[in-house]
This record gives structure tokens, C-alpha cells and sequence, in this order.
């Protein structure tokens, strides 16, 4: 439904954000995980049509998105990582505002307005102004931006930043019953924002796809590299400079962690089945060290 076919961006200076990269997508939700800096944000406004790649083509049911953005506008709902608003509007006015933009008839937008509000949470502050609204507020009425038209193929770009645990789950569940019958991407460097919702991640790092595939693939990628270790403070300081950790609790015994390492890190250290956070952070790590290179799976 979505292609995006070695998609390069360059910027002004040489640095290159995205670096040949191919994406495919169709029904569901697509975990994109990546550190900051990897290049998520460029992408995700690439296939918004929002910016022009340098090189490479999207389309969308097969119509050239970057030659042709209506047909893929039209059906998309995006929120981008940095989300502005009207500081004078209410939540209401922001929203109707909007849905006149896109055409929708006053009485369907009015509707929509209410059911959006109340799932995220918003109804009974809907008439105070956007400049009182907290930032967590703020992101939640770009969710219900992004939501608006009930979009065919939906973009979140760092949607859970600012919200609290209780939203956050509320946000993910609602992304993963969305994606039953739609595109979703979700984009984030918080591997639990995906976790439990994405059957299919794919991991970017400098601009380049690394992995592509399910949760499990992934885990099984870290297999016999994730250790736990309990170490006085001054070791595990020095454990920490030299290995990503995923985990850090400190007991009275000392410094517990788990941590990556192709061998054991420390005389105490004892092999753990790698979980989805472990295994990114290996992912992350042999991506960071092999400059250059990158797989397209």
C-alpha cells in the first residue's frame, strides 16, 4: 500500500539523515524503533509527503507520492514529533478548524470532535485555550489531530512523549485496534511504546534500515550476548562506560544490571535470555560499529 524505495535525504553540508532506504508497508502496525538522531523523524516526514526525499520514490497504492501527494493526503493522519497549535483556540475550535480545512461537513466534524476528545481523554477541558494546556495535553489533542478523518495509513512520530503511563497504554492499545484494518506506523526510540502492540519492527540507525522483522527474530538476535551482574558501584561505573545496560538496580549487595557483551563481562556474570529491550541495544550497538554498512530484511 506504502513503498518507500531507497529513500535518501540529504541536507545542506553533506549530512545525510536517510541513507537509501526501502520500506514496505501494508495492513497493520510497523514498530519503527531507532536511537535519536537516527533518522525516524526524516523519514516519517518523507512518507508524509511533508518533505521531499533527495533520491528514491514513495507511493502509495502505486501513484508517485512526491509527484502526486493528493491521493496519499487524503487518507493520511500524521503527528509529528514537534507539534504546534494555536495558543488562543480551544481544543474544540483547533480541531474544527481543521476539519474545515479538510472539507469535512460541520455536522460529521462536530461529531467526530467529541468522540475524539472524550477517547483521549480531553472532554471536559475542550473549551479551555491551547496556551493553558500542559504538554502532555497538548500531545494528546495531536493524537486526536492525527485521528481526525479516521485516516487509511497513520504516522506517529514520538506520540507517547509527555503522556502518563495510564495514557500511554491507552494510546498503544488504541493504535494496535486501529491497525486491524489500516496502515500504522508508529516511530520511537522507547522500545515498550512498541512491545506489546507491533508484530513487525524495523530498527534504523544513521539513516539506515538494520533490521526488519518480528519482536522474536530480534530477541533471538541477542542470544547468549545478555548478561546479569551484580558489582560494587566503582565497577559497575566502570561496566557501564564499556557496555550498553538495559538495567540498572542498586541493592544492598551492590549494583545489579544486565547488559550486552559478546562474552562475560565480569567473574560474577550470569547469562539471561535476552528481552526486546536487550536485544535492540545489541542491534544498536553492532549497527554503531560497523559505520557504513546495513541490512535490508
Amino acid at each position: 500500500m506504502l513503498e518507500l524505495d531507497n529513500v535518501t535525504k540529504t541536507y545542506r553540508g553533506g549530512r545525510r539523515a536517510v541513507d537509501g532506504l526501502t520500506l514496505r508497508l501494508g495492513t497493520g502496525l510497523l514498530g519503527l524503533l531507532g536511537p535519536n538522531g537516527a533518522g525516524k523523524s526524516t523519514l516519517m516526514r518523507i512518507a508524509a509527503t511533508v518533505t521531499r526525499p533527495t533520491s528514491g520514490t514513495v507511493r502509495y497504492r502505486g501513484v508517485d507520492a512526491v509527484a502526486h501527494p493528493d491521493p496519499l493526503r487524503r487518507v493520511l493522519g500524521y503527528l509529528p514529533q514537534e507539534f504546534g497549535a494555536y495558543p488562543n483556540l480551544s481544543a474544540r475550535e483547533f480541531l474544527s478548524y481543521l476539519a474545515a480545512i479538510r472539507g469535512m461537513p460541520a455536522r460529521t466534524a462536530r461529531a467526530r470532535i467529541e468522540e475524539l476528545l472524550e477517547l483521549v481523554n480531553l472532554a471536559d477541558a475542550g473549551r479551555r485555550p491551547l496556551g493553558g494546556y500542559s504538554g502532555g495535553m497538548l500531545r494528546r489533542v495531536g493524537i486526536a489531530q492525527a485521528l481526525l478523518a479516521d485516516p487509511r495509513v497513520l504516522i506517529v512520530d514520538e506520540p507517547t512523549v509527555g503522556l502518563d503511563p495510564e495514557e500511554r497504554i491507552r494510546f498503544r492499545s488504541l493504535l494496535g485496534d486501529l491497525a486491524a484494518d489500516r496502515t500504522v506506523v508508529l516511530s520511537t526510540h522507547i522500545v515498550s511504546d512498541v512491545e506489546s502492540v507491533a508484530a513487525d519492527l524495523a530498527v534504523v540507525v544513521r539513516g539506515r534500515l538494520v533490521h526488519r522483522g518480528s519482536p522474536e527474530t530480534l530477541r533471538q538476535r541477542a542470544a547468549g550476548r545478555v548478561w546479569q551482574v551484580t558489582a560494587a558501584p566503582q565497577e559497575a561505573a566502570a561496566l557501564q562506560r564499556r557496555f550498553p545496560v538495559s538495567r540498572v538496580v542498586h541493592t544492598g549487595d551492590g549494583v545489579r544490571m544486565r547488559l550486552v557483551a559478546d562474552g562475560p563481562p565480569h567473574r560474577d556474570a550470569r547469562p539471561c535470555a535476552p528481552d526486546l529491550e536487550d536485544a535492540y541495544l545489541a542491534l544498536v550497538r553492532d549497527a554503531a560499529a560497523r559505520p557504513g554498512e546495513g541490512e535490508r530484511r
